[in-house]
C-alpha cells in the first residue's frame, strides 16, 4: 500500500479542487434526476463527519462510495478548522460563534449533524458535565433541530456521556431531543470494528421525524481479529522524511513520567488520538519519533488528499477532534436509509 499523496503538488492541487466538488455534485445529481438530501452541519471542525457523509473518497486502497448527501451549511468556531474545511470539503462553512450565526441557518434542510464540544464530559476533562461552558453547546443543537425541523440528526459526542455519573446529563440531551417530537435513539461505537485504525469510542445520538423510518444501526464490518493495525495502516510512512506539504510533520515533546509515554504495537490498532496531543501524541511503534499529522490523520481514516491548512498544533487538534470519516460514512449509509 503506497501512500495515495506521494506526489504533493498533485495532492495539494486535489485537495484544493475539493472545495469545488459539492457544488458539481449538486448540478450533476439534479441533471440526473437523482435525489439528494441536504445537509446541516454543526461544530464542524475539518469536517471529518461531513467527509464521511459526502463519502466519495478512498481509505488504505478501499474506496468508500458517494452517498446521497449535499452539505449546504456548516459552522465552526475555529479559523485554523475553518481553512482546512475549506480546502477539502467546501466553501459553505461559516466561521463564528454557533449562537451568534444562529439567524443565519437555512429555513430547511434534511439532515442536521454534529458533535457537540464535549471537554466537560470527557474522562480527560473537569467533569463539569452539561452545565460545563463547552459541553452545554448542545442546547445550540438542540435549537438548530427545533428550528430547521429535519427528518434526521445525528449527534456525536465521548464515551464519558455513557459514565454513571453523567447519567442524569444523557437523560436530559435525549429528553431535549424527544421534547421536539423526534424518536431517539443512542448507541456507543467503536471505531475499529468499521476499518478505522484507531480504538476510538464514541456515542452517536440519532433521532427520527415522525413518519421517517426508524435508524438502524449500521453491521459492524471487521471483528477484532481482523481490526486494521497501526502497522498496516503506517508502515508507508515510517521511513518517510518529514513533509510540511502533505501534513508529515510531528511533535518534539520528550517523553517523561506525566505524559507521552504510549507506544503503538505494530499489530494492534492505533490508540485514540487526543486533540490535545503534542506531549501526548504517540511514538511511532518503531520509528524513533511520535507520529506525524499525516500518520495521526490516518489512524483517523482521513485520505492522503486531505490536506490540512494549519501548523503542527492547529492540525493536531482538528486530526484529535474530528470524527472518524470512515466511521460516519457507515453511520451516513445508515441515515440514508431512513430517507430513501
Amino acid at each position: 500500500m503506497a501512500f495515495d499523496g506521494i506526489d504533493a503538488p498533485t495532492t495539494m492541487k486535489s485537495a484544493i479542487s475539493a472545495k469545488d466538488d459539492e457544488t458539481s455534485l449538486r448540478t450533476k445529481s439534479k441533471l440526473a434526476g437523482r435525489k439528494h438530501f441536504t445537509v446541516v452541519s454543526l461544530f464542524s471542525g475539518c469536517g471529518g463527519m461531513d467527509l464521511g457523509f459526502k463519502g466519495g473518497f478512498s481509505f488504505l486502497g478501499k474506496k468508500y462510495a458517494r452517498l446521497p448527501f449535499a452539505i449546504e451549511w456548516a459552522n465552526e468556531l475555529n479559523a485554523a478548522a475553518c481553512r482546512s474545511y475549506k480546502k477539502n470539503i467546501g466553501s459553505h462553512i461559516q466561521e463564528g460563534d454557533i449562537w451568534q450565526m444562529m439567524d443565519h441557518l437555512p429555513a430547511y434542510a434534511d439532515v442536521v449533524i454534529g458533535g457537540f464540544p464535549c471537554q466537560d464530559i470527557s474522562v480527560n476533562g473537569l467533569g463539569a458535565g452539561l452545565s460545563g461552558r463547552r459541553s452545554g453547546l448542545y442546547r445550540a443543537m438542540v435549537e438548530t433541530v427545533a428550528r430547521i425541523k429535519p427528518k434526521v440528526f445525528v449527534a456525536e459526542n465521548v464515551k464519558g456521556l455513557l459514565m454513571k455519573h453523567h447519567a442524569p446529563a444523557l437523560e436530559k440531551v435525549i429528553a431535549d431531543f424527544r421534547g421536539l417530537g423526534y424518536d431517539v435513539s443512542y448507541h456507543l461505537y467503536n471505531a475499529a470494528s468499521y476499518g478505522v485504525p484507531q480504538s476510538r469510542e464514541r456515542v452517536m445520538i440519532v433521532g427520527t421525524a415522525p413518519g421517517v423510518s426508524g435508524f438502524s444501526i449500521p453491521e459492524i464490518t471487521h471483528e477484532k481479529k481482523d481490526f486494521v493495525t497501526a502497522k498496516r495502516a503506517l508502515e508507508d510512512l515510517a521511513h518517510l522524511g518529514e513533509d510540511e506539504s502533505i501534513n508529515h510533520i510531528w511533535s518534539r515533546a520528550i517523553r517523561s513520567p506525566e505524559q507521552g509515554n504510549r507506544r503503538l504495537i505494530a499489530d494492534r490498532v492505533g490508540y485514540t488520538i487526543r486533540a490535545e496531543c503534542h506531549g501526548n501524541i504517540q511514538w511511532h511503534y518503531s520509528a524513533p519519533r511520535r507520529i506525524s499529522m499525516r500518520e495521526a490523520a490516518r489512524i483517523q481514516s482521513f485520505p492522503d488528499n486531505f490536506i490540512f491548512d494549519s501548523k503542527l498544533r492547529e492540525t493536531e487538534r482538528q486530526v484529535g477532534n474530528a470524527v472518524p470519516p470512515v466511521l460516519a460514512w457507515h453511520v451516513a449509509k445508515a441515515v440514508a436509509s431512513c430517507l430513501k
